[in-house]
């Protein structure tokens, strides 16, 4: 089935949801959940209101509500687990990858998280505490303890009938993870080597040194990164001394890359990556209100710039015409500066040798662009207003304003990283400030001088 063929089912899946809802029929609902994979269930409950989704949730099959909530957004995903009872919790956990079982507790009460723990076998309880001991956005808190180890001096007979004995292996297992008597990793042995190579073989003769293990410590951006360089399925996990913790599997990069992709989207807005859209009203405007207040007064700033030349205003209102072109223009430009340099330091590409360099191209950029569309807008505004000092004006305000642009969509950034500041959350109201002062001071203050 195509991607395009899976929405339109998704969608209709919704639909019917939503008729079976309103009348009433809960007989239909409970077999249109049950026939869908929990990922699409996740999806489907997500784009209900609240209410609609309190009433879908206890039709889910309690065996399955554990892993629909391990695809859930953690909003959506925590307002569900306040409507269950502790046993339900440890029901839905129980199943669970371990990873994916601390993501689960990571958004509870710490007294429930305790409960469901102690309701745990020794053994698991140590994987996820294992786990929970590593914050969320690193490798020890992305990996799933859950590995299959073997020791070098054995053969690849012994490897075999160990892995039959076992009967199933571990979700994305692409490789064995070869350690010492004191779990120390020394290597991996794929999958692939054993049973293709002869059975006599020692672990020693045929297990890899290329993949490099990734300290627990690494922040999961990291990851994700040498997954990607290295097109790597799974990956080991290792403490300071070299111990063996867990592994990475390509699923949970694969969440790392969508949540940093909604992360910067929606930080643009001031949103959060796991905002529910179907949040109630309260919410959203709590939320909401705050990033509104920090615009609010940058626009008082630059509102209190152009009160100064009010009386330059007054008396060439073609002023107040043109003023939106200059503050438009260097908010673009700027914009474009600063989406490219919050790329680049995603990827790791930006560092302390090549800012400066990249500095001087988006200002020289900037200048150019400044050149020629100062000369077209300047051309339209002397048509326009048959002013030839007014066109020279506002051609003049915009090389500036996108030159100040370039600078400020570099700095900004970088000194809000400096800070400790998400740039992609706070960046573009500081830009727009920047660019909307600057341009406004450089048009209104030249006119002053020149034009009055």
């Amino acid at each position: 089935m195509s991607e395009l063929d899976h929405h339109h089912t998704l969608n209709h899946s919704i639909d019917t949801l939503s008729d079976a809802l309103q009348s009433g029929r809960f007989v239909r609902m409970r077999r249109l959940l049950a026939g869908l994979h929990p990922a699409e269930t996740a999806h489907l409950l997500e784009s209900l209101p609240p209410n609609e989704r309190k009433i879908c949730w206890p039709l889910i099959n309690p065996d399955l509500r554990g892993d629909v909530l391990s695809y859930m957004g953690e909003e959506v995903r925590t307002d569900l687990m306040t409507e269950m009872d502790t046993a339900d919790l440890i029901n839905a956990t129980e199943d669970l990858d371990t990873d994916d079982v601390a993501d689960i507790l990571q958004d509870l009460p710490d007294h429930i998280v305790h409960e469901v723990l102690r309701a745990m076998d020794s053994q698991h309880r140590r994987r996820v505490e294992a786990v929970l001991g590593y914050e969320e956005d690193t490798a020890g808190g992305l990996m799933n303890t859950d590995v299959i180890t073997v020791r070098t001096d054995i053969t690849l007979e012994v490897v075999l009938r160990y892995l039959r004995m076992l009967g199933e292996l571990p979700e994305n297992t692409d490789s064995l993870y070869v350690v010492d008597h004191n779990d120390h990793y020394l290597g991996t042995l794929r999958l692939s080597q054993v049973v293709s190579r002869s059975r006599s073989l020692l672990v020693s003769e045929v297990m890899s040194h290329q993949v490099e293990p990734i300290p627990a410590n690494m922040s999961d951006r990291d990851v994700a990164r040498r997954f990607e360089k290295h097109d790597l399925i799974s990956a080991p996990v290792i403490d300071k001394d070299h111990h063996l913790l867990g592994r990475i599997t390509i699923d949970d990069v694969v969440d790392v890359i969508r949540d940093d992709a909604e992360h910067s989207m929606l930080s643009m807005a001031g949103l959060g990556e796991d905002e529910d859209t179907f949040a109630g009203v309260k919410r959203s405007v709590n939320r909401r209100s705050v990033w509104l207040g920090v615009n609010l007064l940058t626009a008082f700033l630059a509102s209190w710039v152009i009160g100064l030349f009010d009386t330059t205003i007054e008396k060439v209102v073609a002023l107040a015409v043109l003023m939106p072109i200059v503050a438009s223009m260097g908010g673009i430009a700027g914009s474009q500066t600063l989406t490219l340099v919050i790329r680049s330091m995603a990827l790791g590409q930006l560092n302390d040798k090549n800012q400066r360099w990249l500095l001087r191209k988006e200002m020289l950029v900037g200048a150019v662009n400044g050149v020629i569309w100062a000369v077209t807008i300047a051309i339209v505004t002397v048509i326009w207003f048959n002013n030839v000092s007014l066109g020279v004006l506002i051609g003049t305000a915009i090389i500036i304003n996108l030159i100040a642009a370039a600078l400020a969509g570099v700095t900004i950034p970088l000194g809000l990283k400096k800070l400790g500041i998400d740039p992609a959350l706070s960046g573009s109201v500081l830009l727009t400030t920047v660019t909307d002062v600057v341009g406004f001071m450089a048009f209104l203050g030249f006119a002053t001088l020149f034009i009055v």
